[in-house]
């Protein structure tokens, strides 16, 4: 078997894996179609001093599967069958009908994606270094200062603003600050 992508309504892939699983498994195709993954990423999001903690997928739009093709490089006609009349499902990335492989590399890509043992969620950051940023919460409220370094892991930002003339490096929250 080797792995190939199914294009799916975006928001619709988790819908489009469990009912394919359902279908595969009610219609003893394990044979043709094998695992199917939706790979995502934790991603952890502080805001107002509440944290949340949300699954990200990344490969939006897309489906990932495990097929054994025809000797002509089509989909079997009864597997076939089975992936168009579920909802949201659109074609596979490929050419007229035959389906591409996804290479070695790629899949080797996706499976350590979708196999990742539930570690702990990073912290979404949306700041880079250099960035002119505006502090919105604590002491500092109001100063202006650049970005300095990113500490994901905490969540913290140093940020470089100037006091009384002289600059001064604080680490803030990065939910406390802002772009400009």
């Amino acid at each position: 078997m080797q792995w190939y992508v199914l294009r799916v309504a975006t928001n619709r892939e988790l819908y489009v894996k469990q009912t394919l699983q359902q279908k595969v498994k009610a219609e003893a195709l394990e044979d043709v179609i094998g695992r199917i993954e939706v790979p995502v990423e934790q991603v952890k999001r502080i805001r107002g001093s509440k944290q949340a903690v949300y699954s990200r997928k990344l490969y939006p739009g897309y489906v990932f599967m495990e097929m054994e093709m025809d000797k002509d490089g089509k989909v079997p006609e009864k597997a076939w069958f089975v992936i168009k009349e579920t909802g949201g499902v659109g074609d596979f990335i490929g050419t007229e009908g035959m389906p591409t492989a996804m290479r070695n590399t790629e899949t080797a890509k996706l499976l350590k994606d979708a196999e990742k043992p539930e570690e702990m969620p990073s912290i979404k950051v949306e700041f880079n270094k250099g960035d002119k940023i505006r502090i919105r919460e604590g002491a500092f409220e109001n100063f202006e200062g650049v970005v300095d370094s990113i500490d994901s892991e905490r969540g913290v930002v140093r940020v470089i603003v100037t006091i009384f003339g002289r600059s001064t490096p604080l680490d803030i929250e990065y939910w406390q600050i802002e772009k400009m």
